[in-house]
């Protein structure tokens, strides 16, 4: 009897290993992974309507590639998402590296694209990283109507020293503190600027407050087709006040090697042009971010 329980113990034993490294046994691990992939990724995006552009690119390229995205788009300006990002909530950004970097280290000194980069990718904190930056830019930039810039004689920010009335400068709330606002242009260029809140991220509202002379400095983004429709002109930041500002991922270390990858993809494919050309789109055609991202990235081979 002992002997037939210790025979059946050994067979019991055989079966287990046998199943074990079986491939059903194999199938169930890839099961498990596949499980995982299916875990919401969640992309979120600033109240701007090009961030909002670019996250829907990302979100529809993971989608394709087997993903599940948890979209969390128009959710504020840095001060608001990055304690989000910071604590977890959020997978996947479309961020600027300059106006990023300034974020975490406001006394950087670095000003050029591959400088700014490095550091940013060394003061990124923990579960964070930034993936390849793009070669899209979407530079801040103090931006004035051609008629006061050919009344002041104004090409540069230093060319503000020679303008006698009062300087309003418009934009969000945020840019009354940040260091590319008031205290840096007093700070770097000598300029006194009062400020005014303008809440839609350089858009419509603040390029009306520009041409109506509400305000005379409009802070808005240099990929902005606005600035050539409205022939605003975009003033030479000769001193380095605004950072590099490169469209760059930033990711939670949830983000696998393969999702990594598809987004790595996209930077390297988006150009100055390119990103100029997505934004006209929305704000000449009208059309909605889900639109836009399915035709580039159909365009690109990239679904």
């Amino acid at each position: 009897m002992r002997h037939r329980k210790i025979l059946a113990a050994l067979a019991l034993s055989s079966f287990l290993l046998l199943t074990a490294c079986s491939p059903g046994a194999q199938n169930s691990v890839t099961s498990d992974t596949a499980d995982n992939k299916n875990t919401p990724i969640v992309i979120g995006s600033q109240d701007y309507y090009s961030s909002e552009i670019i996250a829907e690119i990302y979100a529809q390229s993971l989608e394709s590639k087997g993903y599940s995205v948890d979209r969390q788009f128009r959710i504020g300006q840095r001060e608001i998402y990055v304690p989000e990002i910071e604590a977890g909530s959020i997978d996947l950004f479309p961020e600027y590296s300059g106006p990023l970097l300034q974020y975490w280290v406001p006394d950087t000194t670095a000003r050029l694209a591959d400088d700014v980069y490095a550091q940013l990718a060394q003061s990124t904190p923990d579960g964070l990283r930034v993936l390849d930056q793009s070669g899209a830019t979407d530079q801040n930039s103090y931006t004035v109507t051609r008629l006061f810039a050919e009344k002041w004689g104004l090409e540069t920010l230093d060319d503000l020293a020679k303008v006698t009335d009062p300087l309003m400068l418009g934009g969000n709330s945020e840019g009354a503190t940040r260091p590319d606002g008031p205290v840096g242009m007093k700070n770097l260029y000598g300029v006194d600027l009062d400020f005014t809140p303008i809440e839609d991220g350089g858009g419509p509202l603040t390029v009306k407050a520009l041409k109506d002379g509400a305000i005379n400095l409009a802070i808005i983004y240099s990929a902005d087709p606005s600035i050539g429709r409205n022939d605003l002109v975009p003033l030479k930041d000769t001193e380095g006040l605004f950072l590099a500002s490169h469209v760059v991922p930033l990711a939670s270390d949830n983000l696998d090697a393969n999702a990594t990858e598809a987004i790595n993809q996209i930077s390297q494919t988006m150009s100055d042009k390119e990103l100029v050309a997505l934004n006209s789109r929305s704000l000449d055609e009208e059309l909605p971010a889900e639109t836009i991202a399915r035709d580039w990235l159909s365009d690109k081979n990239l679904l």
